[in-house]
């Protein structure tokens, strides 16, 4: 274990989840670390947000828990670039100056939750397990998306057509009428969509063109 404030940090590729701690008292994030490793979590600690925003973070299930206050840039203000940055990673805030406004304001940002000092040991580690779960359902999500893009991008423009119309509620002879092509040629063009996508049945094709938001779109290939 490092304090990432002190050197730099490592790419990690594997599933192990890791909590990444910002504070800038040293007391805190050993205390800190010490808690979460006994439960056995990996720990990374940083000093300040700009020791976090220069550190190659580890691609695997993760957290932050991070102060309100900080040297330089604030606790909030971290938070607010990662949004821009369209970094997702679940936020625990801890303060020992929290008010019900700075609250709110990290809560309407994404926090998942809002912990003073001092609290109690096992109210963080609840808040890390729900912190991790929460971002391992992510990309998990995540996931299942890109492979669902790469399916549909594998498919002929024909084809994207013919999943669009089949999608939409037109019958085979409907489809082949909009597009001017036969019937039969529909009923091999749809084959192999739903073989290629990986669908079970319509209704399960359907659910796949919303979760790629392909619902209003139109087939560009």
């Amino acid at each position: 274990m490092t304090d990432r404030g002190a050197s730099t940090g490592r790419e990690t590729d594997g599933q192990e989840p890791v909590v990444l701690v910002v504070d800038d008292d040293a007391s805190v994030r050993e205390a800190i670390r010490d808690l979460l490793q006994s439960v056995d979590l990996r720990v990374e600690l940083f000093r300040s947000a700009a020791d976090f925003l220069r550190a190659d973070l580890p691609d695997t299930p993760r957290c932050i828990l991070l102060d309100v206050r900080l040297p330089g840039q604030s606790g909030l203000e971290l938070q607010a670039e990662l949004v821009r940055e369209d970094i997702r990673i679940p936020i625990i805030f801890l303060t020992g100056h929290g008010d019900v406004p700075m609250t709110v304001r990290a809560l309407k940002a994404g926090a998942i939750d809002f912990l003073e000092k001092p609290f109690r040991d096992q109210d963080l580690l609840d808040a890390v397990s729900t912190a991790i779960d929460i971002d391992r359902k992510r990309r998990n999500e995540d996931a299942k998306r890109v492979d669902l893009r790469a399916r549909y991008e594998a498919l002929t423009g024909r084809e994207q057509q013919v999943m669009k119309g089949a999608t939409d509620g037109l019958l085979n002879k409907q489809i082949a009428h909009q597009l001017g092509i036969s019937e039969i040629t529909v009923k091999i063009h749809r084959g192999n969509v739903m073989r290629k996508m990986g669908a079970k049945s319509l209704p399960d094709l359907v659910r796949m063109v919303a979760a790629l938001g392909l619902d209003s779109a139109r087939s560009t290939r």
